[in-house]
This record gives C-alpha cells, structure tokens and sequence, in this order.
C-alpha cells in the first residue's frame, strides 16, 4: 500500500508530485492515478519509480487533483478504500460536500494553490473539516509546502484566497502584457520589450521576497519629480489600485458563486 496517492496526473498533480520528490519522498511510496493511458505512460517515464495506476487503490492518504465535478465521484471511491486523509486542490468544492462522501472520522483538508506551484513558488491556503486536528493540517502543509508557501484560513475565507492569489497570476501575466506593448508603442523592439518586462517583474518579485513592505519598496525608486513619480501618478490617475480591487473582488465573488 502506497503512503500518498495523487488522484489526478495533471499538471498540478504532477507539480506535487516533482516537488514530493525534491524534498525527500521516495517515488515508491507515492501513486498516482491517472485514467489516461498515454498521460500515465508520460508520467511513469517521468517518474520511473512512481506507483502509477489507472484507479484508485488502498492508501494512507490522498490527494484530490482532479475536475471539480469529478471530486465527489473520487472522494466516495477513497472512502469506500478506507483512505483516512483527503486534501482536495479542487476549486470551489466545499469541505461540506466532500465529508458528505466519506465516512466520519475522515480528516478532510481543502487548499487553493495556484499555478506557480508548477515551478515550485506556489501560494496556497489551507481550511481544515469537522474532523482534520492540527496533526492532518500539518500533513497538509507538507505536501503544498513542497511547490511554495501554506497560509492556513478559515473556509469562508478560502473565496478570497481565490480572488487574490488564486487568480492573481492572471493579473500580473496581464500587467506583463501590457508593459511589453507600452514598450513597443515607445519604439522598443517587441523581444527587447519582452525580455525587459519579465525581467522587472522577476527582479521586483525578488525584492518584494527580501520581507520589505511593498510601500517601502516604491518609495525607495520613486524620487520626487523623477521619471518613476511621474509613471506612479500615471497609474494612480488611471485609477489602477481600483481596477485591481475590482479585480479581486470580481474573482472572489465568483468562487463563492461556484461553490
């Protein structure tokens, strides 16, 4: 019997499972579910030590990497299999839902990652069901911290996590979008537009990572009456802190609408 099975070999489940991996977890003691054939084949090739299997099969715990629609189907069939610990990265699937499909007693934990986890700096949050003490929170710390970062939430919080981070690298993929054009349209050319813009957002990022407050850090390039004083004031005129409220807001309410 498997320590850890990953029902979905999609890209976020096969992001755990490389991050697993990395941080020390031998590939024979995680399986993967994946009823595609050709998918499991790309992943035992992959991971050639790692369990891969067509259905779910007896194990300690289980991750839930699949469709929203399909969550119920799968958190029955590991029910059913005496799993005694689910985390589900299923969007908008409430805890209520899932438990309703398992025996008491199962500890069921929900997490929203988002898609940098892919390359190992995801952000997720945590919320815990009627049965999930600090033991099966800490369990689930462990995976997600394993591609970034684990803030733990309430549920009814789990909505804004969504709106702001969930979402969020949608906003700054744009932001990336239209730095580049705004450099074209100032003569730049398109792969010198490209390559400076990501390298500002990458470069920003990383600052922002040293711990200083974001306030702090744009004081510190905005000289008064200087070229970054006059782009802010650009922005600000623009309305753009408001548009990225709208933004979050926008996104929160529609996973509240989904769940």
């Amino acid at each position: 019997m498997v320590e850890l099975l990953v029902v979905g070999g999609g890209r976020m489940g096969e992001a755990l499972i490389g991050g697993l991996l990395a941080a020390g977890w031998e590939a024979g003691t995680i399986g993967v579910v994946e009823p595609a054939g050709e998918r499991r084949a790309e992943l035992a090739e992959r991971f050639p030590d790692l369990v891969v299997l067509e259905a779910p099969e007896a194990a300690g715990a289980a991750v839930v990497a699949v469709k929203p629609q399909q969550v119920p189907d799968v958190c029955r069939a590991l029910g059913a299999l005496g799993v005694a610990r689910i985390l589900s990265i299923a969007a908008g699937v409430r805890l209520a839902s899932m438990e309703a499909e398992v025996p008491a007693g199962v500890a069921v934990v929900r997490a929203m990652p988002n898609t940098p986890a892919l390359v190992g700096v995801g952000a997720a949050a945590i919320a815990g069901g009627a049965a999930a003490g600090e033991a099966d929170l800490v369990w689930a710390e462990a995976i997600l911290g394993a591609v970034g970062t684990v803030v733990r939430v309430a549920e009814r919080d789990l909505d804004a996590v969504t709106g702001l981070s969930g979402s969020g690298p949608a906003y700054v993929f744009l932001v990336a979008e239209a730095l580049v054009d705004a450099g074209v349209e100032q003569g730049l050319p398109r792969p010198v537009a490209t390559d400076l813009a990501v390298q500002t957002l990458r470069g920003a990022a990383a600052l922002l990572a040293t711990g200083q407050a974001p306030v702090d850090l744009r004081a510190q390039v905005t000289s008064p009456g200087g070229t970054t004083e006059a782009g802010v004031r650009a922005l600000e005129d623009a309305s753009v802190r408001a548009a990225f409220a709208s933004a979050v807001a926008a996104a929160t309410e529609r996973s509240r609408e989904l769940g």
